[in-house]
C-alpha cells in the first residue's frame, strides 16, 4: 500500500522547535519531489518547503527560511522536517506529500498543490504559550 505517515507534531511554546518526519511505504521516496504543506483553520493549504528528486536541492517559503529546514534519508525512505523559532503563526495541520513530476523547476512545487499525487494524513503543530 502506498502511504505517507507524518509524526512529531504536538504543543510548543514560541521560540521553540519540533522536528516533523513523513514516513514512505510502498514506494522509495529518492525518486520523488516531496513537499510540506500546512492548513489552519480558514485557510487555504499552502506551501512551507520542498526538496528535489534528483540532487537534494531545497526550497523554503520566505516566511519559514532560515528556522525551517527539509532533508531526506533514503535509507529510512523518510524525509524531515526540522522547525526552530517556532511562532504562533505556525500553528497548523502540516502535510507531507509526494510528486514524481519533473516538469517544473522546484520552486513551482511549493505552490503546485495539484502535482502532489500522494498526501499524507497530517499531524498537528500547536504554538502556544
Amino acid at each position: 500500500q502506498v502511504q505517507l505517515v507524518e509524526s512529531g507534531g504536538g504543543l510548543v511554546k514560541p521560540g521553540g522547535s519540533l522536528k516533523l518526519s513523513c514516513a514512505a511505504s510502498g514506494f522509495a521516496l529518492d525518486n520523488y519531489v516531496i513537499g510540506w504543506f500546512r492548513q489552519s483553520p480558514g485557510k487555504e493549504r499552502e506551501g512551507v518547503s520542498c526538496i528535489s528528486s534528483t540532487d537534494d536541492s531545497t526550497y523554503y517559503a520566505d516566511s519559514v527560511k532560515g528556522r525551517f529546514t527539509i532533508s531526506r534519508d533514503n535509507a529510512k525512505n523518510t524525509v524531515y522536517l526540522q522547525m526552530h523559532s517556532l511562532k504562533p503563526e505556525a500553528t497548523a495541520v502540516y502535510y507531507c506529500a509526494a510528486t514524481d513530476s519533473l516538469d517544473y523547476t522546484l520552486r513551482h512545487y511549493l505552490r503546485l498543490l495539484r502535482e502532489y499525487r500522494i498526501w499524507g494524513q497530517g499531524t498537528q503543530v500547536t504554538v502556544s504559550s
